[in-house]
């Protein structure tokens, strides 16, 4: 028995029938195609299905499609405005802030999340954020520069203090 399910996916509003049972990543994917999403381990451990549900970063394999109605969701094709790329978006570009690249959309959704709460964030702090994004295939020495990166550019950009731009985190059970 298919429900009806409506959610707005990087300002688009989409309304499906779908199985209940259906996952978030799978509808990302399948659904809208909107393939930037990654389907990793399927058990939330890997990250690279990380999306922004209301703004933070969740893990979409972790979630049901219809547990994200009637919410708004970013993914990794909705960080870009127009032509310009989002400043984590660059920074990993202008950092090399990636090597095969599966992990990336990911990464870069957590990053975003993070430098949201804190454009200033250390070393460590960014390290922990990625902790969930088990990206094996390379050494973090790049992704954190990158982030790093993106942190000055969205700080500069917006004028605020580092921790000014905190707000507190809603707790979810797919949180990353």
């Amino acid at each position: 028995m298919k429900v009806p399910i409506t959610i707005t996916v990087n300002g688009v509003t989409h309304s499906s029938e779908v199985e209940p049972r259906l996952l978030l990543v799978h509808y990302l994917r399948d659904v809208l195609e909107l393939t930037g999403t990654h389907v990793g381990c399927e058990t939330g451990i890997c990250g690279a299905c990380t999306v922004h549900l209301e703004g933070e970063a969740v893990k979409s394999c972790l979630m049901l499609a219809v547990q994200a109605s009637g919410s708004k969701v970013t993914t990794v094709e909705g960080l870009s405005s127009d032509s310009e790329l989002d400043p984590v978006q660059q920074s990993f570009w202008e950092e090399h802030g990636l090597q095969c690249g599966y992990c990336t959309p990911g990464i870069l959704m957590t990053a975003h999340d993070l430098l949201r709460r804190s454009p200033d964030a250390s070393e460590a702090e960014i390290k922990r954020a990625l902790n969930g994004n088990l990206c094996r295939c390379t050494g973090y020495q790049n992704i954190v520069a990158a982030i790093r990166s993106a942190g000055r550019k969205m700080k500069s950009k917006d004028g605020r203090s580092a921790r000014q731009s905190e707000k507190p985190r809603r707790k979810t059970a797919a949180a990353t």
